[in-house]
């Protein structure tokens, strides 16, 4: 079983144009575009990267992408505009038709020498073009693309968006839609654009418990700021996945557990001790659940928006380390299964009343990119070979599939160095045992 530090796999040099704004092709609405109280929970940005082994589309490949862009965003207007805060506190999009930045790079080394990119590395943020040092979510782009194409032929085409606007479902969404485009196929369908379908309750009931929005009391000592960051990759095979599945059901106390369960659960248990968390601190796991067919009646199949809730599982350090591997895994799912139409709209009210954001003190994080077919996504040079993040929002994880007909699920997360070294040992460790 492997894991990976950050260390480049080449020494790898891409030489960027400058940024490039597409606008929308046709004339689009102009003015406020309203944002879920759902959006207004994840105000964070995603990086991810789509490797194409040939290139279909000749040399002319970016200016074909450009103008494909230009005519789907006149379909997804508000990716167009930027982010602005309203006089009700609440962020909404300023739709301008200020256009998507698009740069064109190219890359001295081959996709072969670049590696698998589901293994994170710090040196693969070169292929996407993203804006640091922001002091705002408010500054941070919707939408920004890069196309790197590379020696032997090969692309990577670089997404950063702002989560604010679109969770994974709508990005593929998206980009489906894009690829269509580019590759000359009508939409048959537009996309649902009118977000007001998750507006809160009139007046506001809040009666569901939300933790994920309560702070813990319990405050426990945490490695220095100082401390330098380290992300890293860990490789779940299905012969593992399926061992940690019967592990779940000794007893008989967990059914049918899913791999992203049992990953969440095995994260969860060695965040803490890697940490090395007290026994009486009160931890908490949030997960992202896809809620587009649990809300009733169920959102258009095109909802184009944020349609998660983020699930609370809740226990003491000492007991998750302690207790058998079922007692993690069966939080982990009844925290999951309470993701109910109830649990959404509270949500939404709960927001709408509160303003509170998710609280992340003794919490881990973890979102499953697994379930999503990025791999569907063609513009007109075949599916990609690999999908994988560049760039991980700290304390947060992610699993995503290792490559397009692989069974594989790798599992991508942050800690400081310090807690990582612990970390890596244990989860490798455990990886390797038969």
């Amino acid at each position: 079983m492997e894991a990976f530090n950050g260390t480049a796999v080449v020494n790898m040099t891409v030489k960027k144009l400058e940024p490039v704004l597409v606008h929308p092709a046709a004339e689009t609405f102009k003015g406020l575009y309203f944002l879920s109280n759902i959006d207004q929970t994840f105000p964070y940005p995603i990086e991810i990267m789509f490797s194409y082994e040939v290139n279909g589309m000749g040399n002319n490949a970016a200016d074909v992408m450009k103008e494909s862009l230009a005519k789907n965003l006149v379909k997804f207007y508000p990716l167009a505009g930027s982010l602005t805060l309203g006089l009700d506190g609440k962020m909404h999009v300023q739709c301008t038709g200020e256009g998507v930045p698009f740069v064109e790079a190219t890359s001295d080394c081959t996709l072969e020498e670049l590696g698998d990119i589901s293994y994170i590395d710090s040196k693969f943020r070169e292929l996407i073009h993203y804006v640091d040092g922001v002091d705002s979510i408010l500054n941070v782009p919707i939408l920004t693309v890069q196309m790197t194409r590379f020696r032997c032929g090969g692309i990577v085409l670089g997404i950063a968006m702002n989560h604010i606007l679109m969770d994974g479902e709508a990005l593929l969404y998206f980009l489906k839609s894009w690829g269509k485009i580019t590759r000359g196929i009508h939409l048959s369908v537009e996309p649902y654009l009118d977000r007001s379908i998750l507006s809160p309750r009139q007046p506001p009931i809040l009666d569901i418990p939300h933790p994920e929005f309560v702070k813990l009391k319990t405050k426990t000592s945490t490695p220095s700021d100082q401390e330098s960051r380290v992300y890293q990759s860990f490789c779940f095979k299905p012969q593992k996945l399926q061992q940690l599945k019967q592990l779940a059901k000794e007893k008989g106390s967990v059914t049918n557990p899913t791999s992203f369960e049992v990953i969440s659960a095995l994260m969860w248990i060695m965040r803490t001790k890697a940490f090395k968390t007290e026994p009486h601190v009160t931890i908490k796991l949030l997960t992202h659940v896809g809620v587009r067919t649990k809300i009733k009646p169920p959102m258009p199949e095109c909802y184009f928006g944020n349609c998660l809730a983020v699930s609370c599982a809740v226990c003491k350090a000492g007991d998750l380390i302690e207790k058998p591997f079922s007692f993690a895994v069966k939080i982990v799912q009844e925290a999951i299964k309470k993701v109910t139409d109830d649990y959404i709209k509270s949500t939404i009210d709960y927001y709408e009343v509160t303003r509170d954001v998710l609280q992340t003190e003794n919490t881990a994080w973890i979102s499953k990119w697994s379930r999503l077919p990025f791999y569907e996504i063609d513009f007109g040079r075949g599916e990609p070979v690999q999908v994988a993040p560049a760039l991980m929002v700290w304390n947060f994880a992610v699993t995503i599939s290792q490559r397009r007909e692989s069974g594989n699920i790798i599992l991508t997360l942050g800690f400081p160095e310090s807690v990582m070294e612990r970390f890596q040992q244990m989860m490798l460790l455990e990886l390797e045992q038969k």
